[in-house]
């Protein structure tokens, strides 16, 4: 994989994860809706995602630094996934009873390791239930799920695409081939 290849496809998925990180502060500042805690913790995971993009976009890794990055790639896409995909679950089952409020979530953070907040946030409230806005029929949370298994899916080609080039040409001068005894 070629230095320049490896380094514009960081930069455009950075780009297309800052823009959607951008669409998501619109929604909130602009538009004027309240962000549920699923809702914080997919931002969480997406400026993640976005700020491993845009490290390797400027850093230019090699074969083994681009295997670290699309790693961490794949776990900040994988956890958006569960949290979009917990919180889809949630807006799909209007029979199930959620609770009605969480305290504040700095108070909660204050008193509370994160583990157990996390816990509480992914047991979900009235505010993650509910459809607020939606284009063409999805709901926020569904376009979030879109986005981050399509980021997954171009993590998991390239780490693969990755693993497939090491092993036919390795890092040394050594050939990948073994050497015949007759040689």
């Amino acid at each position: 994989m070629s230095l320049a290849c490896s380094r514009s496809l960081f930069f455009t998925l950075f780009i297309a994860s800052a823009l959607v990180l951008g669409v998501s502060y619109y929604l909130e500042y602009a538009v004027g809706l309240k962000p549920c805690g699923l809702c914080l913790l997919q931002r969480v995971c997406l400026a993640l995602l976005t700020a491993v993009c845009l490290i390797a976009s400027v850093h230019g890794p090699g074969r083994y630094g681009a295997l670290v990055y699309w790693l961490l790639g794949i776990a900040c896409s994988l956890a958006g996934t569960v949290t979009a995909w917990r919180q889809v679950l949630l807006q799909g089952d209007p029979a199930r009873q959620l609770s009605a409020c969480l305290p504040n979530l700095t108070d909660l953070f204050a008193s509370a390791p994160w583990t157990c907040v996390v816990q509480l946030m992914f047991k979900g409230t009235v505010d993650c239930g509910q459809i607020a806005w939606s284009l063409f029929g999805l709901s926020i949370p569904e376009w979030s799920l879109l986005f981050f298994v399509a980021m997954m899916i171009v993590g998991v080609y390239q780490l693969l695409r990755l693993v497939r080039i090491s092993v036919q040409r390795p890092l040394g001068g050594d050939s990948s081939h073994r050497a015949l005894v007759g040689d």
